[in-house]
């Protein structure tokens, strides 16, 4: 049975919420919610700042590290590739100026934010700078000559799509700036659209325009090739793609036998791609001791049924994944990290899946990875609860040494930062692989903190 925090003993617990945490129903947890309970120490969700050219320099990029920053994100609406260049370079040295602490020290993660298929406004009278107020019920004329490029104002409305009139009916909706600016099409022309301003406001320059509902036609991938070439010279950590609208945008479908549709949807599946399953092998995967044709075997085509049947049944058992060791590892190392009210959870970790299944499952420690990766630090970051470690001691000859390197920093990573302290009742549970490499996350211990 567990035990309510007031028996612990000399333990330091952060005691967040506990009581709430130990209720048996959600309304008793709602009930027992405290406003006055002080939050735990640790971040558990990650901060992600878009660096511009106000925030580029290196004592603004410290300042923001400082302030709890872990992704900076590269947007690629804007700025040449020099531009992002010296970005990058300043993120870099911002963050080595920490280096000197290992304790202290923590990676930041580089993101690429690509253009995607955007639609923007012109210039309003020629200027980047200048705004003009839209009132409600005015008048807006859309059009596409490029000679209104640099003459927008109150009247008139420059966009560089040059397709809209295809894709919009009267009674549409075009919003401006981030839905700012809200107009809805009372009439349109062969290269012209006459909209009312539903909701006004000030409008500047360049500013992004959505279509919602219209079939807009634009790749997803149109400039972004050479950024995200770009990106991948630069070695940043992750991309986000901007306007992703279909299916197709990310993979063109491709013909294979009918007995691997279901092959491929598992593949698909793996990244968390949304998408249908099949009857058959879904049957097959989860369980079933036997699969049943009916109206089928009742028709003429019952041969060809019941061997497709046969050949899908065949390709889904040779699937079957029977256990996976490293999620019940998390499972586990949530449950005793709850019943122990430790300090952390401390996962030794190469290519950060350990740490992500723990994460996965919201614990209430915060979570230590030390790696030795310092891209799989930096990528943790987009996982909550994870507060990534760059080891960067010597590997040790012998496994059970390195072990212990790997523990001990991340003891005094967390002593330093307040998750724990040393005293009698602290622990932390420590999560190893039996060898070293990827994917041999087996053993779970709690360990006292001294």
């Amino acid at each position: 049975m567990l035990k309510p925090h007031s028996e612990a003993g000399t333990a330091f617990i952060q005691t967040q919420q506990l009581h709430a945490a130990m209720a048996d129903t959600f309304l008793e947890h709602m009930c027992y919610l405290d406003i006055h309970t002080p939050p735990i120490s640790a971040w558990n969700t990650g901060i992600i700042c878009t660096i511009s050219p106000a925030s580029q320099s290196v004592e603004m990029l410290k300042e923001m590290i400082k302030s709890g920053t872990n992704v900076a994100c590269l947007n690629f609406s804007h700025g040449t590739h020099e531009y992002h260049v010296e970005t990058i370079k300043n993120m870099c040295t911002a963050t080595e100026s920490f280096a000197a602490d290992p304790i202290l020290y923590r990676p930041v993660a580089l993101a690429l934010d690509t253009k995607g298929p955007e639609i923007r406004t012109g210039l309003i009278k020629g200027s980047s700078t200048m705004e003009v107020g839209l009132k409600m019920g005015a008048t807006l004329k859309i059009m596409l000559d490029n000679t209104y490029m640099k003459k927008c104002d109150e009247n008139i409305l420059w966009l560089d799509y040059k397709n809209i009139c295809k894709v919009m009916e009267v009674g549409s909706k075009i919003y401006v700036d981030d839905g700012l600016i809200s107009l809805q099409v009372k009439q349109k022309g062969a290269d012209f659209l006459v909209t009312e301003v539903e909701t006004g406001g000030s409008s500047g320059s360049k500013k992004g325009v959505n279509l919602p509902g219209a079939a807009v036609d634009l790749p997803a991938v149109s400039e972004d090739i050479q950024d995200l070439n770009f990106g991948v010279e630069q070695d940043v950590d992750m991309v986000f793609a901007s306007f992703i609208r279909k299916a197709s945008d990310v993979h063109e479908v491709r013909e294979i036998p009918a007995e691997k549709v279901f092959l491929a949807q598992k593949m698909m599946i793996g990244p968390g791609k949304p998408i249908c399953d099949s009857d058959v092998a879904s049957a097959v995967l989860n369980g079933a001791d036997c699969i049943m044709l009916s109206g089928e075997t009742a028709k003429a085509d019952y041969l060809e049924a019941g061997r497709m049947q046969h050949l899908i049944a065949h390709e889904a058992e040779a699937t079957i994944y029977h256990f996976d060791p490293t999620k019940a590892t998390a499972v586990g190392a949530n449950e005793a990290s709850f019943k122990c009210c430790s300090g952390a959870i401390i996962v030794l970790t190469k290519s950060g899946r350990s740490a992500h299944q723990v994460a996965r499952y919201r614990p209430r420690a915060p979570i230590i990875a030390v790696t030795r990766n310092p891209q799989t630090a930096s990528q943790a970051h987009l996982y909550r609860s994870i507060f990534p470690v760059l080891c960067k001691d010597p590997v040790q000859e012998a496994r059970a040494e390195d072990v212990d390197c790997w523990v001990n920093l991340a003891l005094n990573v967390g002593k330093a930062r307040g998750f724990f302290k040393k005293g009698d009742g602290d622990v932390v549970i420590v999560l190893t692989g039996w060898r070293p490499g990827s994917g041999f996350t087996n053993t779970m211990r709690v360990v006292p903190v001294r």
